[in-house]
């Protein structure tokens, strides 16, 4: 779980005080999802393609 859940959780209290833990994961769980999409789409484009992760430093680890 998130380590700041708490702290945003106390916040959004503060606009919302019928707000629990459900509700709270209930509204940011659309957004999880499109991140694990999105960022899952990068990593495939990112191997297909071949690109390096930085200057000089291979994409994939040599074996043997």
């Amino acid at each position: 779980m998130m380590s700041y859940f708490g702290l945003i959780l106390a916040v959004a209290t503060r606009y919302r005080r019928d707000l629990g833990i459900g509700t709270m994961i209930a509204t940011m769980l659309p957004y999880s999802v499109v991140f694990f999409i999105v960022w899952t789409v990068m990593l495939i484009v990112w191997f297909l393609f071949d690109l390096p992760v930085g200057p000089g430093a291979p994409l994939k680890l040599p074996v043997g």
